[in-house]
């Protein structure tokens, strides 16, 4: 049986339900996750009905003070630190400072539980860890990015250089990293898109498209964050409104702070659109909801700023619902525009707003675009790809 640490930041949170999909078919295939975070999430981003039972299997490396981190400090890698701080910001310094006490307690966690390699689904805070861990006698270790890599803060050569392996989820974020990162990048990278439950994620009666007298019901899912692109589809929705066309729109999903931060600007943008009566915003929602309003919906629309890949886009072609996203990151290796999704360009309203109603009047390429969504899902990104890359991973190791 392979027992491996799986080490997520702030699990589990809104966006989290890949990461217990890819747990589960783990322990399909025998292996054994011992589940490792680095803090809580906040009160308002629990929302799954697995939330609870998730936290009570996870050891929480912990907020670390300033009086553990310099008892932890004479286990660090001094001299390979120095080198890179060089070249690094003095967040990098400060971020290895804060990181060594959950390092070594990574360490005995680790040696107590048998575990000799940990993958880490981040290349943030909680990567460092594993790294300094690494140096100080600890397990091996693995990552995956999930975003541009500068999403992830200063010290990625340090956190890269002594990985057993990577997966990386698309060639596009694959391509930046070699550019950035050169010959700190593992030999052994491989390209695993995060995938979904297509069993779970399915339908049981066909996507009907909206009649032409029908309220257009519009849904979308994702954090509640600027480069998410929230705000461009509420003016694209009053668009539609004002061209006369009977539509709603609901939103899942909650800004990091729990609700006090990004959404009062979107609900401030709500009522200077007047579209207090056609757009709801549900907040953290469970997958349960989630599927619900995808299989109620007649288009899903993501439209980002900036996506790396997009998994409210999988689980929406998933459930065989037309989808609309922007082209921007590696979306267009999940989506192909007109053969299994629409794709417009980003911060663009008027473009979303043609585009939806272009489907909305073409219920036939409507019905064609759900049912090659699906099959592409299918084809490849299901869960379990993830696991089977990652057990590989290991047993090469």
């Amino acid at each position: 049986m392979t027992k491996l640490g799986y080490l997520v930041p702030q699990f589990p949170g809104q966006t989290h339900i890949f990461f217990w999909r890819e747990i589960a078919e783990l322990e399909r295939r025998g292996a054994q996750p011992v589940l490792l975070s680095t803090t809580r999430p906040a009160a308002g981003l629990i929302a799954h009905d697995w939330s609870q039972a998730a936290m009570a299997r996870t050891t929480y490396l912990g907020r670390i003070d300033l009086k553990a981190a310099a008892a932890a400090l004479p286990a660090l890698p001094v001299a390979e630190i120095l080198r890179d701080a060089r070249r690094q910001p003095p967040a990098f310094l400060r971020d290895v400072a804060l990181a060594a006490p959950a390092a070594q307690l990574l360490i005995r966690k680790c040696r107590d539980q048998g575990i000799s390699h940990v993958h880490v689904h981040s290349c943030g805070r909680a990567a460092l860890i594993a790294a300094l861990a690494r140096r100080a006698g600890g397990p091996d270790y693995s990552l995956t990015l999930h975003g541009p890599l500068a999403y992830y803060g200063p010290g990625q050569g340090f956190k890269w250089r002594q990985a057993s392996f990577a997966t990386v989820i698309t060639q596009h974020l694959l391509d930046q990293l070699r550019d950035a990162l050169g010959p700190d990048v593992p030999q052994r990278v491989m390209v695993q898109p995060m995938g979904v439950d297509t069993d779970h994620l399915s339908r049981d009666a066909p996507y009907r498209p909206a009649a032409p007298d029908e309220v257009l019901r519009l849904f979308t899912c994702g954090r509640l964050n600027l480069m998410k692109g929230h705000q461009d589809l509420l003016v694209a929705l009053r668009r539609l409104l004002d061209a006369g066309r009977k539509a709603e729109l609901v939103i899942a999903g909650e800004d990091d702070a729990g609700g006090t931060g990004y959404r009062r600007v979107l609900e401030a943008r709500v009522d200077e659109l007047s579209l207090r009566d056609h757009v709801r915003l549900l907040g953290a929602v469970d997958a349960g909801e989630v599927k619900r309003q995808l299989l109620a919906a007649h288009l899903f629309i993501l439209a980002s700023w900036e996506e790396a890949l997009g998994v409210a886009l999988m689980e929406a072609m998933s459930c065989g619902v037309p989808v609309i996203g922007t082209d921007t990151g590696g979306v267009s290796e999940l989506v192909t525009d007109g053969r299994d999704g629409v794709l417009v360009s980003p911060r663009d309203p008027r473009a979303l707003a043609e585009a939806i109603a272009r489907l909305a009047d073409a219920p036939g390429l409507a019905q064609n675009l759900a049912a090659a969504g699906r099959d592409r899902i299918l084809s490849r990104f299901h869960a379990g790809r993830g696991a089977e890359t990652l057990l590989r991973g290991i047993a090469q190791t």
